[in-house]
């Protein structure tokens, strides 16, 4: 699972990203830690971390993939 932190922050900001991340092939699941300071999202897939940034992006979201 990769994880990516995020700007993603509440549950109306998790409907909007929904309409993007749901609709991906390549995402097989995918989930937002709102209680954690970084807002960690977590995806199990094959998309690559520009494609999803880029899905993000269209939701109005920035999403960075974490160190390590």
């Amino acid at each position: 699972m990769k994880k990516y932190t995020s700007n993603i922050n509440c549950g109306s900001c998790v409907a909007k990203v929904s309409e993007h991340f749901d609709g991906s092939e390549d995402i097989d699941f995918w989930a937002v830690d709102l209680e954690h300071p970084d807002r960690i999202l977590s995806v199990e897939g094959d998309i690559s971390a520009e494609n999803l940034q880029a899905l993000a992006q269209k939701a109005g979201y920035v999403v960075q993939p974490m160190e390590g």
